[in-house]
């Protein structure tokens, strides 16, 4: 029999992720599915001027999938007391680690300032970026 490669239909992903979480299940159980979604308002005009999005997933990790300072907001603290927000939410939504990744234009050197460990990075040879990957014992 010869395989082929095909474009799935939206059933056929839903299918695809439904497959790995059972497989997954094996070896980590059911895990939490808490998402914390977070920010900071100024009061005034502008209103949102800085917020996190984060989902706990298997081993307790807590995974900031977008983190975000408006550029006049940036330099006062405001990620930071986003961050620690998240860590204590995460702590009771029983996360232990919290992960993040960022490209080199970014926030490396912030991630590192609230605490967290490169875990690992790589330079695109072409493209000319970088990306960083974090974690953080909490």
């Amino acid at each position: 029999m010869k395989h082929k490669i095909i474009n799935l239909s939206e059933e056929q992903g839903d299918l695809l992720v439904e497959m790995l979480e059972k497989y997954d299940a094996d070896f980590f159980g059911e895990g939490p599915d808490d998402v914390i979604s977070i920010g900071i308002e100024d009061g005034g005009r502008l209103g949102l001027v800085a917020g996190l999005n984060a989902g706990i997933s298997a081993f307790r990790i807590m995974y900031i999938s977008t983190m975000w300072v408006d550029k006049s907001h940036r330099k006062q603290g405001l990620g930071r007391q986003l961050i620690a927000e998240l860590e204590k939410r995460a702590k009771a939504a029983g996360a232990n680690v919290l992960r993040a990744d960022t490209f080199d234009f970014q926030g490396v050197e912030f991630y590192r300032k609230c605490g967290f460990i490169e875990a690992g990075s790589y330079q695109h040879p072409t493209d000319g970026y970088a990306e960083h990957f974090f974690v953080k014992y909490i």
